[in-house]
C-alpha cells in the first residue's frame, strides 16, 4: 500500500514539474512572439509621415550704391515670383525605442523632431540694372536667403506643423492600439500612456 501511495506522490510530483516546465515554455514563446509582433509593426509603420503645402509670394528686390563717390546712385532691382512646395517629415525610422520582455513594456525613448523641407521655385520679371550696378551672383543669393527667411516665417504660422503632429499622433497610436491589445504598457519617456487622449498631450 505505501509503495501505491509513494508512486501516485512521484507521478504527480512529475507531472506538476512537467506541466510547470511546459507552462513557462509556452509563456517564454507568447512574449517572444509578442515582442516580434510589436518590432515588426515599428519597422511596418510609414517610414516618412509628410504634411505637404504650397506657397506663393511676390518679391520685390532693390539695390542702390553710390558711384564715384556720390556723383550718382546705381541701381538694380527686380520683381521674383517664387512658388514653394514645403514638407514637413518625422522620419520615425530614427525613433529610438526599448522592448522590456520581463514586464511587457514598450518604452519609446525619443521622436525625431520635423524636418522641413522648402523647394522653392523661383521665376524673375522686370529685371532692371544700371551699367555699373549689374546683376550678380551675390544679388542672386540674397533674394534666396531673403525669400527662405520669409517663407519660414510664413510656415511658423500656418497649420503645417499642426498637421504634421496630428499625423504623427496618427502612427504612434497604432503602436498604443498593438501593445494594448497584447496586454502590454506603451510608455513615452518615463510616462505610462493610459489612453489615446493622454498620448495626444505628449
Amino acid at each position: 500500500m505505501k509503495r501505491i501511495l509513494v508512486g501516485i506522490i512521484i507521478s504527480l510530483v512529475v507531472l506538476l514539474v512537467y506541466k510547470s516546465c511546459s507552462d513557462s515554455k509556452e509563456q517564454n514563446s507568447i512574449l517572444q512572439e509578442n515582442s516580434m509582433l510589436i518590432q515588426q509593426q515599428i519597422q511596418n509603420v510609414s517610414k516618412l509621415i509628410v504634411t505637404e503645402g504650397h506657397f506663393a509670394q511676390v518679391y520685390n528686390y532693390r539695390d542702390s550704391k553710390l558711384v564715384f563717390g556720390s556723383l550718382f546712385t546705381a541701381s538694380k532691382k527686380a520683381l521674383v515670383v517664387v512658388n514653394a512646395d514645403v514638407s514637413v517629415v518625422y522620419d520615425l525610422e530614427k525613433i529610438v525605442f526599448k522592448l522590456d520582455e520581463e514586464h511587457k513594456i514598450l518604452h519609446i525613448l525619443n521622436i525625431p523632431e520635423p524636418e522641413i523641407k522648402i523647394n522653392p521655385d523661383f521665376e524673375y520679371y522686370d529685371v532692371s540694372a544700371d551699367y555699373f550696378s549689374q546683376f550678380g551672383a551675390d544679388d542672386y543669393n540674397k533674394i534666396k536667403k531673403n525669400v527662405a527667411a520669409s517663407l519660414q516665417k510664413k510656415i511658423a504660422a500656418s497649420s503645417l506643423r499642426k498637421n504634421a503632429q496630428n499625423r504623427l499622433m496618427s502612427e504612434l497610436s497604432k503602436f498604443y492600439i498593438l501593445t494594448n491589445s497584447l496586454g502590454w504598457t506603451l510608455q513615452y519617456q518615463e510616462t505610462p500612456i493610459e489612453s489615446l487622449e493622454a498620448l495626444e498631450l505628449q
